[in-house]
């Protein structure tokens, strides 16, 4: 069991870059506006860079001003975990995709659009995929 745990973390840091590894398994933040995808306008599909799991559309993108990609929804509920998180002193909710649990970002209550969420996304636990794969949002 600790030899195929080793082949698998080995795996993932050849896929991943130092950074990318950093964020979705030990649930670093990159800085604020230094991600690809925070000006990002582009229609499509923002995926999990780990398993290349759909997780947000374009269409639910939105500028929080925070230096992050900002979206009101997901493409589907189940794409995604939303689980307590209670470190840096404060108590957020953590987005892990829900296939590979990779760490993506948190979730506020804080959106400006009528979902009034606020997923902010790291941009470097996301690819890109152009054209909208999804183009209905999601109603949870």
């Amino acid at each position: 069991m600790q030899k195929s745990t080793n082949t698998s973390i080995q795996a993932l840091k050849k896929k991943l870059t130092p950074e990318q590894y950093n964020i979705c398994f030990l649930k670093d933040t990159e800085l604020p506006n230094s991600g690809k995808y925070t000006h990002h306008k582009e229609k499509g599909t923002y995926i999990c860079v780990v398993c290349d799991s759909p997780l947000f559309s374009s269409i639910t993108k939105f500028d929080s001003r925070t230096g992050w990609p900002s979206f009101d929804d997901v493409i589907a509920k189940g794409n995604v975990k939303l689980q307590e998180d209670t470190s840096l002193g404060m108590v957020r909710t953590e987005v892990t995709c829900a296939s590979c649990g990779s760490h993506l970002g948190h979730l506020f209550d804080d959106g400006p659009t009528q979902t009034g969420k606020r997923y902010c996304i790291n941009s470097l636990a996301l690819n890109f995929k152009p054209k909208n794969l999804y183009p209905e949002r999601s109603l949870h």
